[in-house]
């Protein structure tokens, strides 16, 4: 059975815990929206919160908060980093947890987010709207970002091997894109690029910061973290137009203050006016690695 009551949580006095029994959720309402806790009950928590921003401000400044939020691509100052510190409307019918960032917080684009948890497992199946509440069409790409907590590794799986070569079961094809951005050093000792894997881990002694993306067609990424391992799946669009070079999962890590974030990203939309758009991550706990 999936329950939800009123919490206080960290800086938070107003959020809201979801639960199943195995894992649960928890969620302020006070901004954002955004998931600060996502793990077993009585466990870890996989999203890393910042204690720099210990509540909700009120200076009209955009605020990462951590956990897991809702923007867009391209990435600009003006509408990605647009402040949403204000209070959310939220509502909870047949096991579906409705929540809105208000119009007013918003710039010419309308987010919603709606979170469903599986009654006897792990899974969350967390949907992503976005809506043009402005006077002219919009171009954007969904972008749902989670950002783990600190000390563990990320994997992301690389294309089956396909030998070289014009006989059967071989190609000459390429196989996948992979994006680096230029302060991404590829000899980074935080770096592993294995057959099976492109690994990442966060490490708070490795000064620096990481990012690279990739048009991963598997369509999932995983975080292991002290025994356990956190699953991201999200859709890959044969032959979508993907922002970034075409990139539909993008990932990152810094050392100070440590984190690692797991992105994944819808094609770019054209949106007319009074549209919307929705894309889809499920989650999933798993014990052991």
């Amino acid at each position: 059975m999936v329950e939800l009551k009123k919490v206080k949580f960290g800086g938070f006095e107003e959020a809201l815990e979801l639960s199943n029994g195995i894992v649960k959720l928890v969620i302020t309402v006070e901004a954002g929206p955004r998931v600060l806790f996502y793990g077993f009950v009585n466990g870890q928590n996989f999203f890393h919160v910042f204690k720099e921003e210990p509540g909700p401000m009120d200076d009209n400044a955009w605020h990462s908060y951590g956990g897991h939020r809702l923007w867009y691509a391209p990435e600009t100052a003006a509408r990605t980093y647009y402040p949403d510190n204000a209070p959310v409307p939220w509502s909870f019918e047949n096991n579906v947890l409705t929540l809105n960032c208000p119009d007013e917080t918003s710039r010419w684009i309308g987010k919603k987010i709606t979170i469903v948890l599986d009654e006897n497992s792990s899974k969350v199946t967390v949907n992503h709207t976005l809506k043009n509440i402005g006077l002219w069409p919009l171009e954007v790409s969904i972008w749902c970002l989670s950002v783990m907590a600190a000390g563990g590794t990320l994997k992301v799986p690389q294309p089956p091997f396909v030998p070289h070569g014009a006989g059967p079961g071989e190609t000459f094809e390429p196989a996948r894109k992979l994006i680096i951005w230029p302060f991404t050093p590829m000899d980074d000792p935080r770096l592993k690029w294995g057959s099976k894997f492109i690994e990442m881990r966060q490490d708070s002694t490795v000064p620096g910061k990481l990012k690279f993306g990739a048009l991963n067609d598997a369509g999932y990424a995983l975080y292991e973290l002290n025994g356990e391992t956190f699953r991201k799946d999200y859709p890959c669009i044969a032959g979508a137009n993907y922002p970034d070079m075409g990139c539909n999962s993008e990932f990152y890590t810094q050392s100070d203050p440590g984190f690692l974030e797991i992105e994944s990203l819808s094609p770019m939309l054209k949106l007319a006016e009074g549209a919307s758009a929705t894309h889809t991550e499920v989650w999933t706990l798993t014990k052991g690695c």
